[in-house]
């Protein structure tokens, strides 16, 4: 009774100098239409609780994590076999990631098939959208901070297709990556958008979605028949709750309870039983023969990306995200009233199932995908004699780099190599001798960065070598502004002289 007296006592003393008691009760009670109290408006709720899990599990392994390209591999080892349960908690988080994607997007599936997007809850959709993005941006930078091998090939497949947008891809790459190569300043930018950045975005859009929710109520059932008219909607719905109404809490909270306790049983049992995610070997990028694939929910990305010709890359990277984006935002404004059920909806349906579809076959391929349609070169295979015929010493230890570095993995010779890269017989007509220093020390479409991997005088006789790659009678290309200025200043040098 003490205890019972106590507690009231402290609480009314908060809420004399905060006031929210009555804030929180109106919150709880909020009335909602008694058949939205079921079991299909419970995914909401869980990835908000999913969100609360990551929050502190990632408060968890950031005390242990150490953000350098020299230390982060090492530091996720320390979590798995050195800190007791740390690799439970690293499970936890990466399972949470996953679960949190997959309750996401089927929250914005239910919402679309339920009509919760129209009148008057445009800005409750767009915000959910906002979400769902900012959640795929937290997965992806959370794979990029094991720096592992899948890690290191992900971020510079993700960095290619940055590059590739007009004007600002440059710009871009190097906000990305602090630099021009994959370096300690890549892994301090990407904790600071994972730790700091995503999850206030996260947290902001969270507290715009609650506070629409609460304000526009939550979504009727879809009864067939019932249209949404911007002249009539409003009234309707509070003649709805007011006649068949029920308190959130406690009618409909225990369904979002339960449902969010067995998610997070299922994501503890994940954890226990499949362990972390990673990481495997160190980031290499001497090491060609790898098949980087991404976490699940990238996977369809990935296989799409495997099956399109290198023409078309460009054009369904820059133009298919911003069109699927612009569509999502768009559609509560075009279709912002009629029919909210689905089973007067086909075409909603349909359009459900088909991405459904699609997604789940592209998932199923990248399992089985090649990293590009042919990878079965050989490093050891030797460098065709043409190319060696006549050379300079300088340019033959260019070979040698080229053989020891596993460049031929990637790049053909007289049709002997990999296919992955371009073939090199005439790269030195398509590049000039600082657009190939360049290249390979910043890297650039799927080529990683391999300045931190060669040393100065690897680099210049390999790029010698790469100068000689021309077909015969053919110069190499020159850049044109330095002849320009090279003949200036050789017509300047004999004026001075006289």
């Amino acid at each position: 009774m003490r205890l019972t007296k106590s507690i009231g006592a402290i609480g009314e003393w908060l809420d004399a100098r905060v006031q929210l008691a009555a804030t929180i009760r109106e919150t709880v009670e909020h009335p909602v239409p008694r058949e939205t109290a079921s079991w299909f408006y419970v995914f909401g709720s869980a990835a908000f609780v999913v969100f609360l899990l990551q929050i502190v599990t990632g408060i968890l392994l950031a005390l242990i994590y150490v953000p350098s390209a020299g230390e982060a591999w090492n530091s996720l080892q320390i979590l798995n076999h050195q800190i007791a349960l740390g690799w439970f908690i690293r499970g936890l988080h990466g399972w949470g990631s996953n679960f949190m994607i997959a309750i996401v997007l089927i929250h914005m599936v239910q919402v679309f098939l339920f009509g919760a997007y129209k009148y008057p809850r445009e800005l409750t959709w767009i915000v959910g959208v906002f979400l769902l993005l900012v959640t795929l941006g937290m997965a992806f930078s959370g794979q990029v901070l094991r720096f592992d091998q899948d890690a290191y090939w992900g971020l510079g497949i993700g960095a290619s297709i940055a590059s590739r947008v007009p004007l600002m891809g440059h710009f871009i790459v190097n906000l990305m990556l602090g630099g021009p190569i994959i370096a300690g300043a890549t892994l301090s930018r990407f904790f600071a958008l994972h730790v700091f950045v995503i999850p206030g975005l996260l947290i902001a859009f969270v507290g715009v979605h609650i506070l629409m929710v609460l304000k526009l109520g939550i979504n009727e059932w879809p009864m067939p028949g019932r249209v949404v008219r911007k002249a009539t909607y409003i009234k309707e719905y509070h003649e709805l709750t007011k006649k068949d109404g029920v308190p959130f809490f406690p009618s409909a909270i225990w369904k979002d309870l339960i449902f969010s306790a067995f998610i997070l049983l299922s994501i503890a049992v994940c954890a226990a039983y499949f362990g972390p995610f990673g990481p495997s070997g160190p980031p290499d990028p001497t090491i060609i023969q790898t098949a980087p694939r991404p976490d699940f929910f990238f996977l369809w990305l990935y296989a799409v990306l495997s099956f399109l010709p290198p023409s078309m890359e460009t054009p369904a990277l820059l133009i298919g995200p911003v069109v699927g984006i612009l569509g999502l935002l768009l559609l509560p404004f075009v279709f912002g009233e009629g029919e909210k059920s689905w089973k007067r909806r086909p075409i909603a349906v349909l359009t459900i199932l088909l991405v459904a579809v699609a997604l789940g076959t592209f998932t199923r391929l990248a399992v089985h995908t090649p990293w590009s349609p042919i990878m079965d070169a050989w490093s050891g295979d030797p460098i065709p004699a043409e190319f060696l015929h006549g050379r300079s010493a300088l340019e033959r230890q260019g070979a040698l780099v080229f053989q020891v570095k596993q460049c031929h993995n990637c790049h053909s010779l007289g049709e002997q190599g990999g296919k992955r890269g371009p073939a090199l017989d005439a790269v030195a007509v398509r590049l000039t001798q600082d657009q190939l220093i360049r290249q390979v020390i910043q890297g650039g479409g799927n080529m990683p960065a391999y300045g931190k991997n060669l040393s100065p005088a690897e680099t210049t006789a390999l790029v010698a070598f790469l100068e000689t790659l021309h077909p015969a009678g053919q110069s190499p290309a020159r850049d044109a502004s330095r002849a320009v200025a090279l003949g200036a200043v050789a017509g300047v040098e004999p004026a001075t002289n006289q």
